[in-house]
């Protein structure tokens, strides 16, 4: 199994292997040509959004600057806004459904590290998938984790860091995030 099949399938993998480095290169370099584009260029952005992207869906808008590890592994659906510097760590696959507004300065993550010292010292990473579902809102500076599911047309509060799945309709906030009320 090579270094990426173990990446998507969720086991140890090694991210300095080459050939993970080199989607990484390009991705930097898709998101350094995205980043430099003007609020005129639509087009030219919608063709490094799609050059960039797994999906990408009706009226997807991202302000510059974004930054992500692969791009190809997110997915957008129709009406996503993500506002200033938003950051994807896409080691898994990162799935947005239609009209999901992000805060800026909100970043999602599906790496994760060995807690165990003498392991992490060896540089290996896991990841796992983030779903965020319909009709989402994500606060400015929140945190995504590895793994969590955002139920549908659910909220998360600024600066709350989300460890565990969030139930559709659900507000929540706070590090870690907790249940605020249900909508």
């Amino acid at each position: 199994m090579t270094e990426y099949q173990k990446m998507l399938s969720g086991a140890w993998y090694d991210p300095l292997d080459k050939n993970l480095r080199e989607l990484r290169l390009e991705a930097r370099k898709l998101t350094q040509q995205f980043n430099k584009t003007q609020p005129e260029q639509h087009n030219v952005r919608r063709r490094l959004q799609q050059a960039l992207f797994a999906t990408v869906g009706e009226q997807v808008f991202i302000e510059p600057p974004f930054y992500c590890d692969y791009g190809k592994h997110i997915s957008f659906g129709d009406h996503v806004f993500l506002n200033f510097n938003c950051t994807i760590l896409d080691v898994a696959p990162v799935t947005f459904g239609h009209h999901v507004f992000v805060g800026p300065a909100a970043q999602i993550y599906t790496v994760n590290h060995p807690l165990d010292a003498a392991t992490r010292r060896s540089g290996v990473e896991q990841a796992l998938p983030v779903q965020i579902a319909n009709d989402v809102w994500i606060g400015g500076g929140a945190i995504l984790c590895p793994g969590v599911s955002i139920g549908e047309g659910a909220v998360i509060a600024a600066g709350a860091v989300v460890v565990k799945d969030v139930p559709a309709r659900a507000v929540v906030g706070g590090n870690p995030a907790r249940l605020l009320k249900q909508l």
